[in-house]
């Protein structure tokens, strides 16, 4: 059967997931009465959660007597390690862009990855019918994108449609009849090439491993494209590592192809299709399964390096063990050495006592869901702040600096200029106006300044600004940067919180807890109005006296308490505080929860 390989590639909310929702409706790949959930290609609980796609998925169509394989690729930068492998395995690339929001910085990390890699790409104006869409300008913005990333002609003279996935059509013009998404189906037959390993069937088996699961029944398992020859059920390959080197010889217990939404299994597989392989025990992403006879390894994509690391430790607070039932360190490495294993964005180091491990990976998200799959599957852990990876080159130290682009409402330009340019050290690049009465704003600032910056800047904004960030290069160390001005409020005592007491505590500044909780000594329960940490007692009740006089002992009324998510907490602590955090609930505490040892490490300090 004739193949075609594309890749879906989008900023985050574009709309990538949803289209594909719609390719495999019309394209008869559920039956008539099948009940369906919505972006059926987010498959995990976080993913649906937070509505953005983590791991890049594939699924096939049949359109005219040809399979077209589709993977779903993740927009965000944090998750790029994903998305550089997963190109290889295709022969064409649709970008997805939202007609009001033009090209974003996602975009512009995985397009330019593409066009390196030499894909035509296909691209779609998508959410046309949305009433603030400019597609035209969102069409001129794509090729400047593409000129400016060093396309080729023949990349810049690329296809184009009008879309919109969720109404579920796509026209090469825009008044055009709107109907379905067959115009989209029969570019992707047109434009994409079919692979070109199809024609090397004759040659000895080979294949580059671009994703690695772990499968309850079968055991680990590794997908990627067939680059030559012919496999079946029982064969017995070899696994090489990129320079060469021998890992393993294993049988092949197992091929699963993608049909529609599931793999099913099948007997043999020729060059060019999709498919994943059973069997190995070892063999990891990146390495080559090939015949026995092969001696070369087939060229594998470098893999980006991690920008922050973050220390994973054990839970030894008072409360630990209460929620979780894997509290031990060596469960801890065991469960994040399997993630490394299969997140080659991600390194695992142990520190010298061994109670905890240094985490480096891409961005801030990347660790958020790492920790949030890790605390629901029953662990705990205690966080540090992340840390941005330094380079020394030539003598010199280097520092990672970050693209910001940010959409904002004309009112609180002044306040997020301030913030990147001055106490954060940015330098501004453009700014320019984006729609009615909004201002976007191009800067690039170091990494260490945008730690914990996400939510002063919705403060900053009002909640109505859009911020998108992406690595963009090494700079020279920029010098110190201001974190946290405030101090914290700490608990002095072990016990359960009063509301008397928070009452009284309101004055000194914001409270992160509420009444009848379990606070600890040394337990971060608020954030001070100065400067500097206040340890108090939140368990002091009212004294009682034998007199009641009418109208003074009204009900204690408190205020809300903050409460943080995963990733504020982390971007909020200071280098001396650490993140508790258990399945049940998000704690903020002192690294040495005893005041004394706290002032005699602050000296030694």
């Amino acid at each position: 059967m004739d193949i075609r390989n594309i890749a879906i590639i989008a900023h985050v909310d574009h709309g990538k997931t949803t289209l594909v929702d719609e390719l495999l409706k019309q394209s008869g790949t559920y039956r008539e009465n099948q009940a369906v959930a919505e972006r059926v290609m987010d498959s995990n609980d976080i993913e649906r959660e937070r509505g953005i796609t983590i791991l890049a998925k594939a699924t096939s169509v049949e359109w005219k007597g040809v399979r077209i394989n589709i993977v779903d690729t993740p927009g965000h930068a944090d998750f790029g390690g994903e998305v550089e492998r997963i190109l290889n395995m295709v022969d064409g690339v649709c970008l997805l862009v939202d007609a009001a929001e033009g090209p974003m910085p996602q975009t512009k990390f995985v397009t330019s990855k593409a066009l390196a890699l030499g894909l035509r790409p296909i691209v779609v104006l998508n959410k046309v019918d949305k009433p603030d869409a400019e597609p035209d300008r969102a069409l001129n913005e794509v090729f400047d994108l593409f000129a400016n990333l060093g396309a080729s002609d023949e990349q810049l003279d690329f296809p184009h449609l009008y879309a919109s996935g969720r109404s579920g059509w796509a026209d090469a013009d825009l008044d055009g009849p709107r109907k379905d998404l067959s115009a989209l189906y029969d570019l992707i037959l047109r434009h994409v090439p079919a692979p070109r390993q199809q024609a090397r069937v004759d040659e000895p088996f080979r294949m580059l491993a671009t994703t690695l699961a772990a499968d309850p029944f079968i055991g680990r398992i590794l997908t990627g494209r067939i680059e030559s020859g012919r496999l079946k059920t029982g064969d017995t390959l070899k696994a090489l590592t990129r320079t060469g080197e021998r890992i393993e010889q294993f049988r092949v217990s197992k091929i699963l192809a993608f049909r529609g939404l599931s793999q099913t299994p099948i007997d043999e597989a020729g060059a060019g299709d999709i498919v994943t392989i059973a069997g190995m025990t070892k063999a990891t992403v990146a390495d080559t399964l090939c015949a026995p006879e092969v001696d070369t390894a087939l060229p594998a994509q470098p893999i980006d390096p991690p920008t922050i690391s973050v220390t994973f430790g054990i839970n030894d607070s008072p409360l630990a063990g209460r929620d979780g039932n894997k509290v031990q360190s060596r469960v801890i490495r065991e469960r994040l050495l399997k993630e490394a294993e299969s997140n080659v964005a991600i390194k695992v180091e142990d520190t010298p006592g061994g109670e905890a491990f240094i985490v480096s990976g891409r961005g801030e998200l990347q660790m958020g869901v790492l920790i949030e799959n890790m605390r629901r599957e029953g662990f705990e852990l205690s966080i540090s702040r992340p840390r941005v990876i330094m380079r020394e080159e030539d003598g010199q130290r280097l520092e990672p600096v970050e693209e910001v682009i940010v959409d904002v409402d004309d009112e609180f330009t002044g306040a997020v200029i301030d913030k990147l340019t001055g106490e954060r050290k940015g330098d501004l690049v453009e700014m320019k106006p984006a729609g009615v009465g909004k201002t976007r704003i191009v800067a690039h600032v170091p990494s260490r300044g945008l730690i914990g910056y996400h939510g002063q800047f919705l403060t900053d904004t009002r909640g109505t600004g859009v911020l998108n960030r992406i690595f963009h290069g090494w700079v020279p160390h920029k010098g110190p940067i201001q974190g946290r001005r405030q101090g914290v409020l700490i608990s002095m005592e072990n016990g359960v919180s009063v509301a008397y007491a928070l009452w009284n505590l309101e004055e000194r500044g914001k409270l992160f807890i509420g009444a009848q909780e379990q606070v600890y000594e040394g337990m971060v329960i608020g954030e001070h109005s100065r400067d500097n940490d206040l340890e108090v007692n939140p368990l002091k009740g009212k004294k009682l006296t034998n007199i009641r006089a009418s109208g003074t002992d009204e009900a204690v009324r408190l205020t809300p308490p903050v409460r943080m998510s995963l990733e504020e907490a982390i971007a909020y602590i200071d280098d001396d505080e650490l993140v508790e955090v258990t399945p049940k609930i998000i704690r903020l505490r002192k690294r040495y929860l005893d005041p004394h040892e706290r002032k005699r490490q602050a000296k030694a300090g």
